[in-house]
């Protein structure tokens, strides 16, 4: 029987080549994101659902398109409007990045949670964090708060569920060519080749994270709940 699979942000960049992924594996994909149609990266057999992560009606919408959900990805992530110092960050901001990167993530994953539970389906939960977890990064300090966030619910769904056979996973993806990361192509470009930050010395690539999340969703790794990925070039490594 075929699988289900709900991917949130799967309209274009990281999302969007999970998306291919594992429709490629067989999975039938619903897209979950709050672009209009004509903006979304065509997936084969996909189903798109168009809605708002902070919103309860539509987190209910995407799982009941699913009908079954075999595997969430929680994906969908925003960076600040506006990058500002940590000492200048305006409550509206703030609140912009955290609700849809953890309040959303939080909720969409204790929804499916509950849905598999219910249905007796031992699924998967891969958590899309990020080397800002534990990056300190001043100039956006939510979104590192909200990456560490996602981390801690990773933790804590991967405890909670481990009796129901629902494996949770976290995938820390590093500096990935994406939309996100076009605005400061310049300063890695430097950090990458000249500087040397990451011991892999190039770009990651959406189909990087795409190939981690098939790899968690294989059922290969069901006796290892709770563990993270890190798909960034070795940046996680302490060098001397």
């Amino acid at each position: 029987m075929m699988k289900n699979a709900i991917v949130t942000g799967g309209a274009r960049g990281i999302g969007n080549a999970i998306a291919k992924k594992l429709s490629e594996d067989g999975y039938r994909v619903i897209i979950f994101d709050i672009l209009p149609e004509e903006q979304v990266n065509p997936v084969e057999g996909a189903v798109y659902v168009r809605g708002d992560l902070t919103k309860e009606e539509d987190r209910a919408r995407a799982i009941e398109a699913a009908g079954k959900v075999d595997l969430l990805v929680n994906n969908a992530g925003v960076a600040p409007r506006v990058r500002a110092d940590l000492l200048e960050t305006s409550p509206e901001d703030f609140d912009f990045v955290m609700n849809i990167n953890l309040r959303g993530t939080f909720f969409l994953t204790q929804a499916v949670a509950n849905h598999m539970i219910s249905e007796k389906i031992e699924g998967t939960i891969v958590n899309m964090s990020s080397m800002s977890a534990y990056t300190s990064s001043v100039n956006r300090p939510q979104y590192c708060i909200s990456k560490a966030g996602v981390s801690m619910c990773t933790t804590l769904f991967a405890d909670r569920l481990a009796e129901f056979g629902i494996g949770v996973f976290e995938i820390r993806p590093g500096i990935i060519a994406t939309d996100m990361t076009s605005t400061v192509t310049e300063k890695y470009n430097r950090l990458i080749f000249e500087e040397g930050i990451l011991p892999t010395r190039r770009w990651g690539k959406p189909e990087d994270i795409a190939n981690a999340v098939s790899a968690l969703a294989s059922g290969a790794f069901s006796y290892s709940t709770g563990q993270v990925i890190n798909v960034d070039g070795g940046f996680h490594l302490r060098r001397l």
